[in-house]
């Protein structure tokens, strides 16, 4: 039912094995940019003897192999739905042809590259090339690394505006990194802002406790008439629980079941910020802690609270307690300064995290990310690559939502393929087709779209099977307008959605209230997270990839998101309808209708 190809972005099947003696010098364009991304500028050569650390994704042998398997397993209609598979079944669903290790490791030593410094992460299908002088880089790959800084934001990264790999190995090897992905503003755009109207609650949230209290006395838990109208501008734990009718359920599998929150750009989550919060707007759980676990050079910080950081966990906390958390601080951000100490520039935070978190025996069941770039400021081979890891991660039965972004259909709204056509601006991770992209909603009684959710379409992935249907029911709805604006074959998102706007948040011991997706993903999470743990605590399997179940049985278990709009790119963007829509996907979660759907 949902085993064709995702990726508009085919990759030739390995044909006939490769000569015992590759021509090298034949070498061929893997990927470059026309121009240098926008906002960058070149500021010369890295320092002398600044070194690099080479990732090479090597394509499978069998290249659909780990997507029918992802799908089978994620169907609701499929015999194999629930029977994730083992890190080992992963792995020798994405294992190389069996002449690439050696073909690609022959390449290496042709450069000079000794073994020692090739190791195998992923499970043998990616490469880790340690401390290579970018003199050697720029060999190897036809490349000219060098130091960009970004106009607005004053980061450097270490890069290549092209690189190109032998002939022979084309059919092998997928991307290398870091090469030409130059990423947002900041590398990976945070998407939460401050909200300036928002009532603040600096005593906790009593009364809005009370008033739920009462409502539901009248309506019953679980009604959206529970919902007291003073949450559409000042949103709490509280209500969102009555909102996404969370409030009667305790976690029984809190010895099983963990939430993961990803966390980049020096962001560091407050213990006593979260106790802070805690006694303000959740008493129950104020004995709640989250544990920190550093990627790569990540720190922790207490002295230095980030705003993403503190809502990301005190939300995902205060709804799921008392489920673990942790919150995964992963280093690797700009800027890149190169000297005596930190010689190596990498920063390639996706890949950081992701290969930390495949060596652990353990994974969480749930993780929330709740940043992005625009997917054109990726190179497509890398958007490729690294959302196939998180389809390994779906195939394990890790449920993984993103954030779908803060800018509607787009600002910028010009392609950088050097046509500079007008184009709405879809976000990455956000339109994998292996992940779960969480919109952003605002209000009450009735909940409509939040304007700021960034939906739309991909450039990068076909539109999904899974979606086929509630797609293009949206697309026939609308007709021609936009037309050239997007790409109707694209993978829509978001997928679901949750509230975005009026959070109150503690930060640096003071309530503050911010708006972003960076408060629905956590949001949602929390609720897929208490999902897992009633399944676990009957002895079932978790959810897992969320969005086969999402597309057909689940959507009865979403509460549909009827009006509102997505406006940027000098339009209005699209308007949310019955159904799907590229602003509010699916709707908003009812926990006790998604409980009845999957128990």
């Amino acid at each position: 039912m949902f085993w064709r190809s995702l990726s508009i972005l085919a990759i030739v099947p390995l044909g006939l094995a490769t000569p015992l003696a590759p021509r090298w010098e034949d070498v061929r364009v893997k990927h470059s940019w026309k121009t240098v991304p926008q906002n960058w500028e070149c500021e010369g050569s890295a320092p002398e003897g600044t070194t690099i650390d080479l990732r090479i994704a090597l394509k499978p042998h069998r290249e659909e192999a780990l997507v029918e398997a992802l799908y089978e397993v994620s169907d609701p209609a499929h015999p194999k739905y629930g029977a994730h598979l083992s890190k080992a079944e992963v792995a020798a669903l994405v294992a190389p042809h069996p002449d690439t290790h050696e073909l690609v490791h022959s390449w290496l030593a042709h450069h000079g590259i000794p073994s020692s410094s090739v190791s195998t992460t992923h499970g043998g299908d990616w490469l880790t090339v340690s401390n290579v002088p970018v003199s050697q880089a720029d060999a190897l790959l036809g490349a000219s690394y060098q130091v960009y800084r970004h106009a607005e934001t004053d980061d450097t990264l270490l890069r290549t505006v092209g690189y190109s790999l032998p002939a022979a190995l084309h059919d092998h090897v997928a991307v290398v990194a870091p090469t030409t992905y130059f990423g947002g503003p900041r590398a990976l755009r945070k998407t939460l802002h401050p909200s300036p109207n928002a009532k603040l609650l600096p005593d906790g949230d009593a009364l809005i406790r009370a008033e739920i209290a009462a409502l539901e006395a009248i309506h019953g838990p679980g009604s959206a008439a529970s919902v007291p109208s003073s949450c559409k501008s000042t949103v709490t734990p509280a209500c969102l629980r009555a909102l996404y009718n969370t409030t009667s359920y305790t976690p029984a599998a809190t010895s099983k079941n963990v939430l993961g929150i990803a966390g980049y750009l020096e962001q560091y989550a407050s213990h006593s910020d979260l106790t802070t919060f805690l006694n303000k707007f959740r008493s129950d759980a104020k004995s709640a802690a989250f544990t920190v676990t550093t990627v790569n050079g990540g720190l922790d910080d207490q002295s230095n609270p980030g705003d993403e950081a503190n809502l990301d966990i005190q939300y995902a906390e205060s709804i799921s307690y008392p489920t673990p958390n942790i919150y995964y601080s992963t280093g690797g951000s700009p800027p890149f300064i190169a000297d005596e100490n930190t010689p190596t520039n990498t920063n390639e935070p996706y890949l950081d995290w992701l290969d930390f978190l495949f060596e652990q025996s353990t994974i969480p069941q749930t993780i929330s990310t709740s940043y992005g770039d625009d997917e054109q400021s990726v190179p497509a081979d890398y958007a490729q690559s690294v959302c196939s890891l998180f389809a390994k991660l779906g195939a394990q039965g890790v449920t993984v939502l993103f954030s779908s972004g803060d800018s509607g259909v787009g600002d910028g709204c010009t392609s950088n393929d050097g046509s500079n056509k007008s184009m709405f601006m879809p976000s990455f991770p956000a339109t994998c087709p292996y992940v779960t992209s969480v919109g952003g909603t605002t209000g009450v009684n009735p909940e409509k779209a939040a304007s700021l959710s960034s939906g739309g379409f991909s450039n990068y992935f076909a539109r999904p099977s899974y979606q086929d249907s509630a797609v293009s029911s949206f697309l026939t709805s609308i007709g021609t307008e936009y037309s050239g604006l997007y790409n109707a074959s694209g993978r829509g998102f978001p997928d679901i959605a949750a509230q975005a706007e009026n959070f109150q948040v503690v930060i640096s011991g003071s309530v503050t209230s911010v708006d972003g997706t960076s408060c629905a993903s956590p949001t949602a999470a929390a609720v897929i997270s208490l999902l897992n743990d009633y399944l676990l605590s009957q002895g079932k399997p978790t959810l897992g990839f969320l969005n086969p179940l999402l597309y057909s049985t689940g959507a009865a278990g979403l509460n549909d998101i009827t009006s509102g709009s997505n406006p940027g790119c000098n339009t209005k963007g699209f308007t949310a309808v019955k159904g799907w829509d590229p602003v509010t996907g699916l709707g908003t979660p009812d926990f006790g209708k998604l409980q009845a759907i999957v128990g």
